[in-house]
């Protein structure tokens, strides 16, 4: 006779199907409360760590803030469905670049269609989602809650995702604030559906009650490493030291106190990530509890395969992009965000990180730049390498 499926068990086979290598369900609350961590968000809010992010303190019609709870924005929420896909790649960390003629983007942001176009992670996990949704609402009638209702978000949405992914068994929340899974480390991206479907008491409970082990145990290697000092303690971050809110989120002037410790990133960081012995490259610490991958995973998602320019990309290149070319190269791509006038300024940094007199001439004509933030950036990058080179 065969074995009846749980609820979850049958929306991880959807979500299996969708391409995606781990999902769970978290219920959004019950008789045991709230997700604790939601609790900490307000406080984060308060305390002003969110720099310019001003989306992230949107507040529903009674004034509450909509991360901070599901039932702010979606009261009819029962259940979220978390999914993650892994996006990891055989290319080198950013920790393994020493060429000082290059910079780094991010490892999220290099992929590309096959076709020599960029692809924002979004539209890719989102359509794989869709698919999860589609698969569930087909099934309506077989899922306690009612009436159905979903809604799916891929980083946009007012949810505080990696919470739910720990409800969801994803993986434990880590001293660098990501979401680190046993067999696949930290390199996933999460999805999310809101949906009105009742767990059963014990599927609920289960998820509440026994959300993975956290794993960091004794290791501070990510604390250790972040050159701004954004995990100003274990489990918090300040936005508005990190590396990639910097480059990305900040606008207009980088406070100088930042620029030398930016080093050479042009688009995000992931220095936290590349040193966390869970993501392979590094040897085992003897701090952490369990036993760490020998060697990551690589996607298999044809959606997340690397296009070879934006891996550790030549500085004086994204220098010389004209407007256009910016364009035209990051259509449809997550470094679209960090707008023109962000990645030449990020750029003219990184130069005079890098300490190559070569950069020199290039740096000049930034300095005349009509734009007055990328002009600033290379004159304090032109000081930055004279200084190097009389000391």
């Amino acid at each position: 006779m065969p074995q009846i499926q749980t609820t979850t068990e049958r929306i991880k086979g959807f979500a299996r199907e969708a391409g995606f290598e781990l999902c769970g369900v978290a219920p959004v609350s019950g008789d045991w409360g709230d997700p604790r961590e939601l609790g900490h968000f307000p406080e984060w809010i308060a305390a002003g760590r969110a720099g310019e992010m001003g989306y992230l303190e949107a507040r529903n019609e009674a004034g509450e803030l909509k991360r901070a709870a599901i039932e702010n924005v979606a009261p009819w929420a029962k259940s979220v469905i978390v999914c993650a896909i892994n996006y990891n790649t055989d290319k080198p960390y950013s920790t393994e670049i020493k060429d000082s003629s290059r910079g780094w983007i991010s490892r999220y942001a290099w992929f590309g269609n096959g076709q020599g176009k960029t692809m924002d992670y979004h539209h890719a996990i989102l359509a794989r989602l869709r698919r999860v949704e589609a698969a569930v609402q087909s099934h309506a009638a077989e899922f306690p809650g009612g009436a159905l209702q979903t809604r799916c978000y891929v980083d946009t949405g007012p949810i505080v995702e990696r919470v739910f992914a720990k409800y969801a068994g994803i993986g434990w929340l880590a001293k660098n604030t990501c979401v680190i899974n046993q067999q696949h480390g930290s390199w996933l991206f999460l999805g999310t559906i809101l949906t009105s479907i009742e767990l059963p008491a014990e599927e609920a409970e289960t998820a509440f009650v026994n959300p993975p082990s956290d794993r960091c145990g004794s290791c501070t290697r990510c604390i250790e490493a972040c050159p701004t000092g954004a995990l100003v303690a274990p489990y918090q971050m300040d936005a508005r030291r990190c590396i990639s809110y910097l480059t990305i989120e900040k606008r207009g002037s980088i406070p100088e106190e930042f620029r030398e410790q930016m080093g050479n990133n042009i688009f995000g960081c992931d220095i936290c990530q590349d040193v966390c012995p869970w993501n392979g490259h590094a040897k085992p610490s003897t701090g952490i509890t369990g036993k760490p991958p020998r060697e990551m995973p690589v996607t298999r998602a044809e959606e997340f395969q690397p296009r070879e320019e934006l891996v550790a990309p030549k500085l004086a290149e994204m220098a010389k992009l004209s407007r256009e070319e910016f364009n035209r190269m990051f259509r449809g791509s997550p470094i679209k965000r960090a707008k023109y006038q962000g990645i030449r300024r990020n750029t003219a940094v990184a130069m005079g990180n890098s300490g190559d007199a070569a950069f020199r001439p290039l740096l000049q004509e930034l300095a005349n730049d009509e734009d007055d933030v990328v002009a600033e950036h290379a004159r304090w990058a032109l000081q930055k390498i004279t200084s190097q080179q009389t000391t």
